[in-house]
């Protein structure tokens, strides 16, 4: 005995250095990657009164334009943007000698036209030479330059000649020359031909010349001094003193962006350490089964560091896409895991502790906080798809209506919103309808744990095992059901996880399956194979369907947190038939009750405890040859205090009010089985 509480003591030792490890780990792990900087220390938003003390500027800055203002400007210098065009002197060559050679043709043609031709078409000339193009000038608000050989120079849209101005005046020349109509049209087309544009858009040096325009809009305006007055305690933040105080909140966390000290590192190490601290101390007190299970530890754990990566991940290459992280998923898997107390819990804790590096810190933890509780009442179960997506869309609906109420209060009006927030919202849903079933299975794999779907899956009679059971043995089929059922109601009565329990009933006898003959609910005839076994033949048979049922779970595949009710469903207690048969055998001898009792361990969970007592109750109850009530009643007082005597209960945490509260609703569900029915006369 003394050996092996030595070695109870490591386990426990050991199980208690792994959770301070891993706790630790987590520490470590979410100062390392969260950013280093320092914050601005004052929260404030646009319409609401100054509550600090009167605020100066701590160092010289420039106010900040908004992206509003940044973008008009950046349009207007588009709208206003230089044109730039080279001169093209082979092109010029080129046209020049094609149109002294059509003036050769033209005059052999008509003569007579020398004397009117010739001004007029060195007039065209001078016009070409001055540049012709084909772009549209008159329109251009900006300034236009002309690029000829090395020189620049500013040019007007009137001194280049367009298309339309060219055309023109070959029409007024071919007009005066009194040239037959029939090739007055001809001969226009051919002198327009001529004239390739000389003067072509250079629109690689107007877009550096762009670039570099846009370059030179600065992202501020004003300067505010060092000292000066930038509010005073009891002010209303007008737009004008919101874009200042923004501006100095934005200029402090660049000047502090790139900080290593020693104390920002201690800082966040202690805030983060309180958050951990408070979750431990949570689990500790309120679920002492997942205290005790280092799996279920590192899956609320690691859900946590899991969406502060994605946090910082966001934050450093694109933070206006942080509402796109889907944070609704950390209570939902923790819920399908645990409880909903739990899952809330640890939303808000991550979301406090997230709260210390993302911007508008205020807004950001309202909003997600409000998401997870209705996360929390809305979701009531995933195993349909349609109820899921409905509670998505009611999430979403809350994040939607609070990111726009934010916005109303910080700009006054709708005109603040943007809404390209709400599709992130929107994406946001779809990615949290699309990752929590993969997620969960997913968890179940790697963790080890068992989901409530999956719970309610296992507690379909339809499944292999559960149909082996009632073939071979049909007896403890049955009573394994009404067990479920009376455990079941108990549990849902004193709030443990009746889904749980309801699954570990119904397969907690499953190791009676190898020999159900030998278990008197299976045994269809008056003969008892008992009869022909020495009492500790017959004990080693009943307590064999224990370790049998283990070996069964493990080849099914069964979770071990359904494994444990078959484990601990009779503890270390006594199999007393036996044992006072081996007694009443062996007059005077003394016979050591260590043969007749079950290896255990005892129930660790309230939910453990209470199919204990179920089990127990259901199969006494069967052997009153009078079930009534106060039979029943008196049974099961005196197998829960025999229960409670041997120490079955030291280690489930349940209370002797839970205890109460569980005898009278075994005691109410038994009366309604058993109760005393009219006799019909025959």
């Amino acid at each position: 005995m003394a050996r092996k509480t030595f070695i109870n003591k490591i386990f426990q030792q050991h199980l208690a250095i792994n959770r301070y490890l891993l706790f630790a780990g987590v520490w470590i792990l979410l100062v390392y990657i969260f950013p280093n900087r320092k914050h601005f220390k004052y929260e404030f938003r646009k319409g609401q009164t100054w509550q600090y003390e009167n605020f100066y500027a701590p160092f010289d800055f420039g106010i900040r334009k908004s992206a509003a203002e940044i973008e008009t400007e950046k349009e207007e210098k588009i709208k206003q943007r230089a044109l730039y065009f080279k001169f093209s002197d082979s092109i010029t060559r080129e046209s020049l000698k094609k149109a002294a050679a059509y003036k050769e043709k033209l005059l052999s043609e008509y003569p007579y036209v020398k004397d009117v031709f010739e001004p007029g078409w060195e007039r065209i000339i001078r016009m070409y030479q001055s540049g012709y193009t084909a772009e549209a000038l008159s329109p251009h608000q900006g300034k236009l330059f002309l690029v000829q050989g090395r020189d620049m120079y500013e040019i007007s849209g009137k001194k280049i000649t367009g298309t339309d101005g060219l055309k023109q005046a070959l029409e007024e020349l071919f007009g005066s020359l009194h040239i037959p109509k029939d090739s007055l049209d001809k001969e226009i087309r051919e002198a327009q031909a001529l004239w390739q544009p000389n003067v072509l858009p250079d629109e690689e040096l107007t877009r550096e010349m762009l670039r570099h325009e846009l370059a030179r809009i600065l992202p501020t305006r004003g300067l505010v001094k060092k000292g000066q007055l930038i509010i005073s305690q009891g002010s209303v933040v007008d737009d004008e003193k919101y874009k200042i105080l923004q501006s100095v909140k934005k200029e402090y966390e660049k000047r502090t962006g790139t900080s290593s000290s020693v104390w920002l590192s201690l800082a966040y190490a202690a805030l983060i350490g309180l958050s951990l601290l408070m979750l431990y101390f949570f689990i500790k007190q309120y679920r002492p089964e997942l205290f005790r299970q280092l799996s279920g530890l590192a899956f609320v754990l690691f859900n946590m560091i899991f969406m502060a990566v994605l946090t910082t991940l966001i934050l450093r290459y694109k933070p206006s896409y942080l509402y796109i992280i889907p944070y609704a998923l950390l209570p939902l898997v923790i819920k399908a895991f645990f409880d909903s107390r739990l899952g809330l819990f640890v939303h808000v804790l991550t979301i406090l502790t997230l709260g210390f590096i993302v911007p508008n810190g205020f807004e950001f933890i309202f909003i997600q906080i409000i998401a997870g509780i209705v996360t929390i009442l809305s979701v009531s179960g995933m195993n349909r798809r349609s109820s899921l997506f409905f509670s998505v869309l009611k999430i979403t609906l809350v994040y939607l209506f609070s990111y726009m109420a934010f916005s109303v209060l910080t700009e006054g009006n709708w005109k603040g919103i943007h809404w390209e927030i709400p599709i992130l919202f929107i994406l946001n849903g779809l990615i949290t309808v699309s990752l929590v079933i993969p997620l969960i299975f997913s968890y179940e794999k790697i963790f080890g744990l068992v989901s409530d779907e999956s719970l309610r899956e296992l507690s379909d009679t339809n499944s292999k095992l559960l149909r082996e059971l009632n073939e071979k043995a049909p007896g403890t089929f049955q009573h394994s059901i009404q067990v479920a059922n009376l455990a079941e109601a108990a549990a849902k009565e004193i709030g443990a996880n009746a889904l749980l329990i309801r699954a570990g009933a119904l397969y907690h006898d499953i190791g009676k399956i190898l020999n159900p003959v030998y278990f008197t609910e299976n045994q269809m005839t008056h003969v008892n194979p008992h009869d022909e076994l020495t009492p500790y033949d017959s004990a080693s048979i009943i307590i064999e369907h224990v370790i049998a049922g283990v070996e069964l779970a493990q080849k099914y595949k069964l979770p071990d947190r359904v494994t444990d009710f078959i484990r601990t469903h009779h503890g270390t207690g006594l199999v007393y038939y036996f044992y006072k048969k081996a007694l009443d055998e062996s007059p005077g001898e003394t016979v050591n009750p260590a043969h007749f009792r079950y290896p255990g361990p005892i129930p660790y969970s309230r939910e453990t405890a209470i199919l204990m007592m179920c089990d127990a109750a259901e199969a006494a109850t069967k052997s009153l040859k009078e079930p009534t009530a106060s039979a029943i009643s008196e049974l099961i007082d005196k197998i829960v205090q025999g229960q409670m005597d041997d120490g079955q209960y030291n280690n489930a945490e349940i209370t002797f009010k839970e205890i109460e509260t569980v005898k009278a609703v075994i005691k109410k569900k038994l009366n309604s089985i058993y109760h005393v029915r009219i006799a019909y006369p025959e």
